[in-house]
């Protein structure tokens, strides 16, 4: 899979690591920010990440800030796209499989590298399964295109 990932200056050391580590998963990455940690509007990175999901330009995105909530509540506004904060790994796994998430966001300053990690590949090996959450995601789809 090809991955989008961005973060702020605070997800950026973070971000490095995940990098590695999607690529050891033999996934393709493709880093839309930051490079460095110079203080930026985490809001451009988040809306990058996610338009380039919806483009089919990378089929999940990832997204680290000092919480994860700016991101996901950013990604979020993104018509077509769900972004999910997670810091765990069923938390991860639920995102995808019930919900059908694209974006995995996560905070920097909230978890270390080793549970990052688990939690990408997690998120990362994770599909969705059409069943009993599909109305619920339908549904959430239904009022996007109501609100657009």
């Amino acid at each position: 899979m090809k991955i989008a990932v961005g973060a702020d200056e605070a997800g950026f050391g973070l971000k490095e690591t995940i990098k590695s580590y999607i690529g050891s998963l033999g996934h393709d990455v493709v880093d839309l920010g930051v490079h460095d940690t110079k203080p930026v509007l985490y809001p451009d990175i988040a809306v990058e990440v996610a338009e380039t999901v919806l483009a089919g330009e990378a089929e999940r995105g990832i997204l680290i800030c000092g919480t994860g909530i700016g991101m996901a509540m950013t990604a979020n506004k993104v018509p077509g796209i769900r972004a999910a904060q997670a810091h765990d790994t069923y938390s991860a796994e639920r995102a995808v499989k019930s919900n059908d998430a694209q974006i995995l966001t996560m905070g920097a300053r909230v978890i270390g590298p080793e549970l990052a990690k688990a939690i990408v590949g997690t998120f990362l090996a994770s599909k969705f399964v059409e069943g009993p959450s599909s109305p619920k995601v339908a549904k959430i789809m239904e009022y996007e295109k109501k609100f657009r």
